[in-house]
């Protein structure tokens, strides 16, 4: 007798494509929908075990010939700043990040729109419009939020929704062990900031004030430059064939395959 009342998720696989990170490589995807009671409970399944979201899909690399792509997480109660990162918050200490529902804005929009024309020309999400964008944000059947960072105004006190410049955001999953950070984008002019990473260290500071043990970055890729800067929040651990392994910065793999 079939005692299952909910259908499981059925897996599909894209076909071949460049990939975007690894010269002469070929990227290919495994995938499922997120919809449905059972989203936000599959969301946390899939991310434990290396999905990523974008809207109501979860997908991981399933690349033939490569294993370059590595999910990665940040152990959050163990964090401590380096020297740098101090410094990062330090600089940003006038900057107010709020959380809100996952509602789009003309503004998130326009800055979205700048971070896409400095930083990703030729990426997947260049073209993509402010409907594009709405989906993107509101698409989703999990727990879902996304937080903004603003300038904080001379004299003003407390407010339910700073007006302060929009400088970043990030869309964002509250899991049940901790922080997926989704997407995010900054203005792209304000390098001596660090954007980025000021936005993780407030990932890993909301993390640890919930009690939470992981901060998801998404995949490292071994070999891409532009995917470095994940390894420098330790302690982190790395999904491997073994499972979730604590990552020795010291001691990098000689090869792209677990």
């Amino acid at each position: 007798m079939n005692t299952q009342t909910t259908p499981s998720p059925q897996f599909y696989l894209t076909a071949p494509a460049a990939c975007p990170y690894l010269a002469h490589e070929m990227e290919r995807k495994v995938f499922t929908h997120l919809v449905g009671p059972r989203a936000a409970e599959m969301n946390d399944i899939l991310t434990q075990g290396g999905f990523r979201r974008s809207q109501n899909i979860a997908y991981r690399p399933a690349c033939e010939a490569c294993r370059a792509c590595i999910s990665v997480r940040i152990l959050a109660q163990e964090f401590l700043p380096t020297k740098s990162m101090k410094r990062v918050l330090a600089t940003n200490a006038d900057i107010i990040s709020t959380e809100f529902p996952a509602q789009p804005s003309s503004e998130q929009y326009s800055l979205f729109r700048r971070y896409l024309d400095f930083r990703h020309q030729q990426g997947g999400m260049s073209d993509m419009t402010v409907l594009d964008y709405a989906i993107m944000v509101e698409d989703t059947h999990v727990n879902t939020k996304i937080i903004e960072y603003r300038l904080r105004k001379e004299g003003a006190g407390l407010e339910e929704r700073p007006t302060g410049e929009l400088l970043a955001a990030a869309l964002t999953d509250t899991m049940s062990d901790g922080l997926s950070m989704v997407y995010s984008y900054f203005n792209p002019d304000m390098d001596r900031r660090s954007l980025g990473t000021f936005m993780i260290l407030d990932h890993i500071k909301r993390t640890k004030a919930l009690g939470l043990p992981h901060v998801y970055l998404g995949y490292w890729v071994q070999g891409s430059r532009k995917m470095d800067y994940k390894t420098r929040f330790q302690p982190q651990e790395h999904l491997t064939s073994r499972g979730w392994e604590r990552f020795d910065p010291s001691t990098r793999p000689e090869s792209t395959r677990y």
